[in-house]
């Protein structure tokens, strides 16, 4: 058995995966509408800076939870947007399982619980 030769094929798997497809779908769809793809960067903004203030151990405040549930719900609206994001969480699950898998073979961890 060939390593590479099963890295190929998996590739080949992935490009035919639903979650792959439906991801790369929705995403040329957020991308082609400049609205969309700002909202989805504005969350992915406040995503990243509750996430950071959490790291360094400070808690976020009940403003800015309440805003970012706000703002979540807001372009949960957007069926586009919806869509995309719903798209992404199934990709992230399916490339989190790859990771494990392929860690638990080797025996080691590439950090795929971080991503969670």
């Amino acid at each position: 058995m060939n390593v590479y030769d099963k890295a190929h094929e998996l590739a080949r798997a992935l490009k035919s995966a639903p979650e792959v497809i439906e991801y790369k779908a929705a995403s040329e769809k957020i991308n082609s509408n400049e609205n969309n793809k700002r909202m989805v960067d504005d969350f992915r903004k406040k995503q990243f800076e509750l996430y950071s203030q959490q790291l360094k151990g400070i808690e976020p405040s009940k403003e800015q939870i309440e805003s970012i549930n706000n703002l979540f719900n807001i372009i949960n609206l957007n069926s586009e947007v919806r869509n995309y994001l719903e798209a992404e969480m199934r990709f992230s699950r399916l490339w989190e399982d790859i990771l494990k898998i392929l860690g638990d073979a080797v025996d080691i961890d590439f950090g795929a619980d971080l991503m969670k």
